[in-house]
């Protein structure tokens, strides 16, 4: 049995013959490493792919020696096996390789190590692998432990690059009012989405932009991509549709809207025509946003919204069709007011007497005296489109 100057002689030989054995461990590595799919599929190439494992084995060999007997690099502390695996953990990250297909191509190194230390070593040498054992998986482990926080640390780092990137188109696309077809193209690379595709956008402020971006940044249950841009206090998140179909006809699911903004107050414009169509969209959806009411309890479209905006547009001009109103209503009494609004709302959402009379529990006469009643006040015939539509936006 080896004392244990003499263990650490013998284990010098073993390891000084690995290390003249590096050809045949970058071979057995190379043929087991196109095991791996993603390996066999080419994303590192095979030059570099061994100049790599002769670089990660003549390093882990150099790690089993006695610290006394370690070489130093040439180039000090940029030579040490750690800076090595912090490099080619990022290398590989920025090649594709999946975390799964690294690690699996990790724990190739020990497994041959260990497999050619035996093959090289005699019987006699059992004690001493057995207690080195310990020591080959030590230097090998913190070889993988590090390559892999340096593969995470870049995949990271990529993803806070690519967001950013993305940031910056989709902020030049909500930047003009006329977009280049350039723009249009770099913007649509930078998102992986289709130029000319449908898409929808919803604006908010306040809360309801809080609960847009959280909605955004945990993304809906489908695999729908959602954008978010940021301005002035308000947020915006758009998503594609689809292109439209031959003629025009709309895809698929152009209705689409992720279940969690279904139940934010926001403004709200469906299926527009491509990014191009951006800007002016997303102008409508704040215009939109400004309309809502307190009592509005998910997004606000144009269709939904139209009487609220020629209201609007109508004071901004001086011209108030809702005191206009009040005062032509102003001398009912005893509750009579609130009956006429009432059979006059019913019956402009239907158009219909007895369907009104209906819902109000009432004779058809009793509908038509009040609707009569009405017009006398305020002057507005609801038999008449355009009456009828000033009454709707005045009570928007």
């Amino acid at each position: 049995m080896h004392n244990f100057q003499d263990n650490a002689a013998r284990w010098g030989e073993l390891v000084e013959r690995l290390h003249g054995r590096l050809d045949e461990l970058v071979d057995l590595f190379m043929a087991r490493v196109q095991e791996i799919p993603e390996y066999a599929g080419n994303r590192v190439g095979l030059p570099e792919l061994r100049d790599t494992a002769r670089e990660t084995f003549r390093r882990l060999v150099d790690g089993l020696r006695d610290k006394e007997l370690q070489q130093s690099g040439r180039n000090g502390d940029r030579d040490s096996l750690t800076q090595f695996s912090s490099e080619l953990g990022a290398k590989r990250a920025r090649a594709g390789i999946s975390p799964e297909a690294l690690i699996s191509a990790v724990r190739l190194d020990f497994s041959i190590l260990w497999a050619d230390l035996l093959q090289i070593s005699d019987p006699e040498d059992a004690m001493l692998l057995t207690s080195r054992v310990d020591r080959v998986w030590r230097v090998v482990d913190e070889f993988a432990t590090q390559t892999h926080s340096s593969y995470s640390a870049e995949r990271v780092r990529m993803a806070q690059e690519e967001s950013n990137i993305r940031r910056e188109f989709i902020a030049r696309l909500f930047s003009k009012s006329e977009l280049s077809a350039d723009t249009i193209s770099q913007a649509a690379a930078a998102l992986v989405t289709d130029p000319d595709a449908r898409f929808s956008i919803v604006a908010a402020s306040g809360e309801a932009a809080s609960k847009l971006r959280a909605i955004a940044a945990q993304g809906p249950p489908s695999s729908q991509r959602l954008f978010v841009h940021e301005f002035g206090g308000s947020a915006y998140v758009f998503w594609a549709l689809g292109r439209p179909g031959a003629g025009g006809v709309q895809p698929e699911g152009s209705a689409y809207l992720p279940a969690g903004i279904a139940g934010i107050p926001c403004g709200y414009v469906e299926g527009f025509a491509g990014l191009r169509a951006l800007p002016s969209a997303a102008r409508t959806a704040e215009r939109l946003a400004l309309l809502l009411h307190p009592s509005d309890k998910g997004p606000l479209t144009a269709a939904g919204a139209w009487a609220r905006l020629a209201k609007q547009q109508l004071q901004d001009a001086g011209l108030d069709l809702w005191a206009d109103l009040d005062s032509a209503l102003s001398p009912c009494r005893g509750g009579e007011r609130e009956r006429l609004e009432e059979t006059v709302r019913h019956f402009l959402s239907t158009g219909n007497i007895t369907t009104t009379a209906q819902a109000l529990f009432c004779h058809r006469n009793t509908i038509l005296n009040r609707l009569h009643r009405f017009q006398d006040l305020t002057g507005i015939d609801l038999t008449v489109p355009s009456q009828a539509a000033r009454l709707v936006v005045a009570w928007a």
